[in-house]
Parts: C-alpha cells; sequence; structure tokens
C-alpha cells in the first residue's frame, strides 16, 4: 500500500517539475521573441456558438435559454400549465400538426419554446417527440 502511495507521489512530483520546466521553456522563448506554435483557429458553425459541451439550440433545458421563440404556435400558449394527460383528442392533434409540419432541426427548439412558456407534450407524442431528437443528437 505505502508503496503505491510513494509511487503516486513521486508520479506527481515528476509531472510537476516537467511541467514548470516546460513553462519556464515557453516564458523565455517568447521573451527572446523567437514564434512560439499556437493551437489553430477551430471554425465553428455559424449555428452553434461552441461555448457549451451541448449546442443550445440542439438542448432541451430551457435554462440554456431565456429567449422564447414562436414556432407559428402561438394558440398552443392556452395549454400553459395543463397536465400532459388532460388534453382531449382534438388538442393531440394540434399538437401532431405543428410537429409534423417543422423540420427536424427545429424539433429540440420547439420543445425548449414549450418548456420555457409551460406547456408539457400530450403523452401520445412525447416518444416521437424525443425520438426524433436522439436520432438527429445521434447523427450530428
Amino acid at each position: 500500500m505505502w508503496v503505491i502511495i510513494l509511487a503516486l507521489v513521486i508520479l506527481g512530483m515528476l509531472t510537476a517539475i516537467f511541467g514548470y520546466f516546460q513553462q519556464q521553456r515557453h516564458e523565455k522563448a517568447v521573451r527572446e521573441g523567437r514564434a512560439v506554435e499556437e493551437e489553430p483557429v477551430k471554425e465553428v458553425e455559424e449555428e452553434c456558438c461552441g461555448a457549451h459541451e451541448v449546442c443550445e439550440k440542439d438542448s432541451l433545458l430551457s435554462a440554456v435559454s431565456k429567449d422564447i421563440e414562436y414556432y407559428e404556435d402561438e394558440d398552443l400558449d392556452r395549454f400553459a400549465m395543463k397536465d400532459s394527460y388532460t388534453y382531449t383528442e382534438e388538442d393531440i392533434e394540434e399538437f401532431r400538426d405543428i410537429f409534423y409540419t417543422m423540420q427536424e432541426s427545429e424539433v429540440a427548439g420547439w420543445v425548449r419554446s414549450l418548456q420555457l412558456r409551460n406547456i408539457t407534450l400530450p403523452d401520445e407524442i412525447k416518444e416521437e417527440v424525443l425520438l426524433v431528437i436522439r436520432e438527429r443528437r445521434e447523427h450530428l
């Protein structure tokens, strides 16, 4: 047991010493004006800023963005604060019509918009919506 702890301490010390000398060598090169290799700038798609592990436009977390975006679904605001299991067949059909007319790339944003507006999806279409979002993420 002590051998493992001692080996880890020695390894940590060697890593710290190596890091210190690397930093000193880098600072000396900068002072002398020698070219310092810089990491290449990574191009990022316009749709996603790249600052997040999960792209905001594909995120379902309402905390990511507080901006409500409407997808020609302003009529759904009347369902705010309604439980997902209480929708009538006509209500469910209205959600389906909107869902089936949008592009796959808009679905995650639409669900996030519904969350921000306190509108729950009907239980009958939740699985389908989440399946589309899951498949889209797998192919990105």
